[in-house]
């Protein structure tokens, strides 16, 4: 096949993403010019490998997890390790232990934002099923970088958060049925890039003329760079937002808040990123997690005080007392079970 421009295809996807990606990947002809990038949102202690031994009984590409360092090549299938992010820097892959953003790591808005400061208008953005709303702020930046963003049709994905996020909150060039995106992705990959017009000189055969690289924004290449350390710094988030008061649910640091185009975003200056709902549903399970402990704390107590209820029975008063304890700290017990039972649904944009 010959040589056209190399395009960097991301690939970012999250509940029933297996099943897409399989058939995604089985739809593409063997020889495509371009390299190809996937997260899939795991757990911290999830692994990858299952993903791989699927997706590598394609022989078109050769798939394999990601390492750090590795050169970009055509025709490869490079997958994001558990609790690991996956970032592009010039030509290279880094796979990394920065903070987790939208609660995730690998997260998509990461991948996705790298790989629009690497190559600008030769990155291909692809979102596929998924909860909430991890990437549509990175498909955005893609799109800022005149990139192309191609979003999975939510009629046709088993989990339409993410697409249908994306299409309302990012601008996107196109939405297909997942039956329809390996042909789209072989005439992306094929054609010119964005703002590429094909020309033809007098006693030449007929090429592909320069394409003008959309200027990257000052803000996306500080949090690119932010997203390559394991820490970043207080003057550099000062200068993307507003601090505002509340704190990040992962280290308790002060959030600043990042009016993007895509909705709210907020950052800690450790690194940590979430969009809105990201945002709330961390601020749930952090709320979730301390109830239960604040439970077994009283549940300890209420036994503490009747075990002293019946050890003072000669002392009338005093075992009264620690009964009554008892039976306060039993209200208190009931109201935090109650709280509990009356769990907040799953947040979506709806």
């Amino acid at each position: 096949m010959a040589k056209v421009n190399r395009r960097v295809v991301v690939i970012g996807t999250s509940a029933g993403g297996l099943h897409a990606l399989d058939e995604l990947f089985g739809q593409l002809p063997s020889g495509l010019p371009a390299p190809f990038l996937v997260v899939q949102h795991m757990a911290p202690q999830g692994n990858a490998e299952p993903l791989v031994a699927r997706l590598s009984r394609y022989k078109s590409f050769a798939a394999g997890l990601a390492v750090s360092g590795q050169t970009l090549k055509p025709g490869r299938l490079y997958i994001a390790p558990a609790d690991y992010h996956l970032l592009l820097k010039g030509n290279r892959i880094l796979v990394t232990k920065g903070a987790r953003e939208n609660r995730y790591r690998p997260a998509i808005d990461a991948l996705f934002r790298s790989a629009a400061v690497a190559h600008g208008p030769r990155a291909i953005g692809v979102i596929l099923t998924g909860f909430l709303d991890d990437g549509t702020g990175g498909l955005d930046v893609i799109k800022r970088c005149g990139g192309v963003t191609v979003v999975q049709d939510p009629g046709t994905a088993v989990y339409s958060d993410m697409p249908r996020n994306a299409l309302s909150n990012a601008k996107v060039d196109h939405c297909v049925a997942l039956s329809e995106m390996g042909a789209l992705l072989e005439k992306l990959i094929l054609g010119p890039l964005p703002g590429q017009k094909r020309r033809k000189k007098r006693g030449q055969k007929r090429g592909v003329g320069r394409v003008k690289t959309a200027a990257i924004p000052a803000g996306i290449r500080v949090e690119a760079a932010i997203a390559e350390r394991v820490v970043s710094d207080v003057a550099q988030v000062n200068g993307l937002g507003d601090q505002v008061p509340y704190n990040c649910p992962n280290c308790g640091g002060v959030l600043w808040k990042i009016d993007a185009r895509t909705g709210l975003r907020y950052r800690c200056h450790t690194g940590h990123s979430f969009t809105a709902l990201a945002l709330l549903t961390s601020q749930a399970e952090r709320v979730e997690e301390t109830l239960w402990v604040a439970l077994r704390m009283l549940e300890e107590r209420k036994n503490l005080l009747n075990t002293l209820a019946r050890s003072t029975q000669p002392h009338r008063p005093m075992a009264e007392s620690y009964a009554k304890r008892a039976a306060d700290t039993e209200i208190h017990i009931q109201r935090i079970r109650t709280m509990l039972l009356a769990r907040e649904p799953r947040l979506t944009d709806t």
